[in-house]
């Protein structure tokens, strides 16, 4: 027993020292100077060679940061048999410039430059510079090295593919830089000191990244110096409450005090009409709710706006169909695109919140003039029940006709609405054709599991809205008419002046495409148009899911 005893003591303090001695291995030098600059080439190698193995222990750098791929970097590294690629005999190459550059201009692309060690860059790189004598720091030459790639191989990726992940809607086939294209990538980019050639090459080539690219170059010209005060959000509209909104607009440049004219009321009027055309509200010149609530939005806040949205047009593939309909939803508009082109572009209306617009892709392959509204079981249970059951005179009012299972109509007076309720209700309703219909006169369909469409409305008025999230999922369109008629311009079957006779009359016609057209629904709440950025509300919440997956 005593035997025993003391060799599991030995046993145990032998492990202990095997493990101090391991964890001692992975301890970094942090200093390693090289009076002579022909040593660099033995000295770095074996600095990058610890850097390496740490990394693959920890899957970090030293300064705690994520690594890209530890694979793509061992690759990359054993390429060059260890040597710097970021530096020559101690000084850092052309190529090294232009990626110190990148990261600290991350934000203009919509990417965090903390995840691509900037901290750390910027401690080592002034470090560098701050050296005196002959010496070299191998350690910080190396630490530098295995930083610069490992944020290209990481910035290229997030360029092509975005940093959250792919979703349903995604339509790239793949979505990943393999380890071997980033080694590729990397060194060719610096072999041509082209670092700038090859991320722009990454970027998605559509108009509108490009476009809300420039703008935030713009908007983050314009915020970035500028401090502004946060408003009280529970306020009375006093004197004392108006001189701090007129303050907040002083300070973001929307009321120019020095050459202001007339009463503080009308400065204070223009100028909250100016931050609301601005911010893409309605332009009442009241400061209400809404208003403040985007007024006290930090410069910070905006940019993660746009970041989240350049986000998704990575999530695109390399090029789109020459012709295809594109409804934004939180945007409230919808653009059909022809040959590089937008040939129609028009106001919708939305899913209200709790009942969205899903995001999709689909053909749209017919429309219909005079529609039926065959309404939704849930509309039927949770709105319609209940006003069938208080107001016998409903159905009428709004043109409703009640459907058996068989599909025969049936008469309502013959239906007993008291017995049913959300577990029993076996009848279909139906909203008959006209003026009246909910879905106007016209309806565009497109296969999706969601039972939604495009379709003209009987409450035109409401596309003056500036808040338009209001429908229960289906998108209405106010140029349905230009939408019908493009839809058939080159289509020989069908002559624009028949469609509009069988319109005037009121007749029930199904156009069947001859070639259907692709249909995206999605969601950006930001956009650049003419230079200057485009803020829309984040209506379903879909922001704040992204900036989770986004880690910002």
């Amino acid at each position: 027993m005593k035997y025993k005893f003391v060799r599991d003591i030995l046993l145990c303090l032998v492990a202990s020292f095997a493990l101090f001695s391991c964890h001692q291995k992975r301890e970094l030098r942090k200093r390693e100077i090289v009076r002579d600059v022909k040593e660099l080439g033995e000295v770095v190698p074996e600095q990058i060679g610890e850097r390496l193995s740490y990394t693959a222990d920890n899957k970090t750098l030293e300064d705690k940061v994520p690594v890209h791929s530890v694979p793509a970097l061992q690759y990359f590294y054993q390429l060059a048999a260890n040597q710097a690629k970021w530096s020559v005999d101690g000084q850092l190459i052309p190529a090294a410039d232009s990626m110190l550059y990148f990261i600290d201009h991350a934000d203009e692309v919509g990417l965090p430059a903390g995840i691509y060690h900037q901290g750390a860059l910027d401690t080592a790189i002034q470090q560098l510079h701050a050296a005196t004598g002959s010496g070299k720091d191998a350690a910080l030459l190396a630490e530098v090295d295995v930083m610069m790639t490992d944020a290209f191989m990481k910035m290229a990726s997030h360029l092509r593919y975005g940093i959250a992940p792919r979703d349903s809607i995604t339509l790239r086939p793949d979505s990943v830089l393999t380890d071997s294209a980033l080694v590729q990538l990397l060194s060719t980019a610096i072999k041509d000191n082209n670092i700038a050639g090859t991320f722009h090459q990454l970027e998605p080539a559509y108009e509108g990244y490009h476009s809300l690219k420039a703008a935030l170059l713009n908007f983050k010209a314009k915020y970035q110096s500028l401090h502004w005060d946060s408003l009280p959000t529970a306020y009375v509209d006093t004197p004392a409450f108006k001189q701090l909104v007129l303050n907040r607009l002083v300070q973001t440049g929307h009321v120019d005090t020095a050459n202001g004219h007339g009463s503080d009321t009308a400065l204070l009027r223009e100028g909250v009409k100016a931050f609301q055309k601005e911010f893409c509200l309605f332009e009442d010149g009241q400061a209400g709710k809404k208003t403040i609530q985007v007024m006290n939005k930090s410069y910070h806040d905006w940019m993660i706006q746009a970041a989240v949205n350049l986000d998704r047009w990575r999530k695109w593939p390399d090029s789109l169909p020459n012709r295809y309909i594109f409804v934004n939803i939180p945007g409230y508009h919808m653009m059909v695109w022809d040959s590089g082109q937008v040939v129609l572009d028009s106001r919708v209306i939305v899913g209200a919140p709790r009942t969205r617009t899903p995001l999709l892709n689909s053909r749209l392959s017919n429309f219909v003039m005079y529609p039926y509204w065959r309404v939704p079981f849930s509309i039927s249970i949770k709105e319609m029940l209940p006003a069938i059951q208080k107001d016998p005179h409903y159905l009428a009012k709004k043109n409703l006709e009640v459907i058996d299972k068989d599909g025969n109509a049936v008469n309502p007076d013959s239906v007993p609405w008291k017995k049913f309720s959300k577990n029993y209700f076996p009848y279909v309703l139906r909203q008959m054709d006209g003026l009246e219909n909910s879905l106007g006169i016209m309806k565009f369909n497109f296969f999706n599991k969601y039972a939604v469409y495009l379709h003209d409305t009987n409450n035109r008025g409401l596309f003056r809205n500036s808040y338009r999230a209001m429908s229960h999922g289906c998108v209405r369109i106010q140029q349905w008419d230009s939408l019908a008629m493009y839809l058939i311009k080159d289509d020989k079957r069908f002559k624009r002046d028949s469609v509009r006779a069988w319109l005037d009359k009121g007749q029930k016609k199904q156009i069947d495409l001859s070639h259907s057209i692709p249909i995206y629904l999605r969601y950006y709440t930001a956009e650049g148009k003419d230079g200057q950025m485009m803020f829309y509300e984040d209506i379903y919440g879909e922001d704040k899911v992204l900036k989770k997956l986004m880690s910002l």
